[in-house]
């Protein structure tokens, strides 16, 4: 009887442990793919590869201003690169300026899955680079990287973003913005004439 009831205990334990180890992988499967958002919180001393394996959202609601485009949330995206996108929204408002986020935060996969299509779309991993960027170089993996549309709304960011720390980086992409705080104060940096600075 005493052996009967520890088997039975030891089975109910493995089933618990089973059930408990697919949940967990269900989570990181969900997080992987963007099905579940996942909070940043920034930890002293926590590596800053953690938030780029952090998903963005793969999709939003459609723009208001241009049914083309999506707006997607900001989640993924570091606390202050959140608040300082949330005053240049608020700043465009005031000015009967909509800006939608097209594209925002990336994980590594979601950028690789970026570049890959570029490739596929340009021929060569030279042309591709000329538009998307490799996981490891991409600020949109940082978190700190919104393409804004429609272009007029873009266009505006342009004229106005820098007093709040946007600018905008490739001279062929007039929808890339990157968020600086030093850009409050030093203005924004040249334009490069792609991603890959050729």
């Amino acid at each position: 009887m005493v052996s009967t009831t520890f088997t039975a205990s030891r089975r109910t334990a493995i089933s618990v442990l089973v059930a408990l180890g697919l949940v967990g992988i269900a989570m990181v499967s969900l997080g992987a793919t963007g099905g579940l958002p996942f909070a940043v919180k920034p930890v002293a001393g926590q590596p800053l590869a953690i938030l780029e394996e952090v998903p963005g959202p793969e999709t939003g609601p459609t723009c208001a201003v241009d049914k083309r485009y999506v707006d997607e949330e900001t989640f993924g995206m570091r606390p202050d690169v959140v608040d300082a996108w949330n005053a240049l929204r608020a700043k465009a408002k005031a000015q009967n300026v909509t800006l939608c986020v097209n594209d925002g935060k990336r994980s590594r996969a979601q950028q690789q899955r970026e570049f890959d299509k570029a490739v596929q779309r340009f021929g060569s991993v030279e042309q591709a680079k000329k538009w998307a960027l490799q996981p490891e170089t991409s600020m949109h993996v940082k978190g700190i990287a919104v393409d804004i549309q429609p272009l007029n709304s873009a266009s505006w960011v342009d004229k106005n973003g820098g007093a709040l720390g946007w600018c905008r980086r490739y001279d062929n992409e007039k929808w890339h913005f990157e968020y600086d705080p030093a850009y409050v104060t030093n203005g924004c940096p040249a334009l490069l004439p792609s991603a890959t600075g050729n």
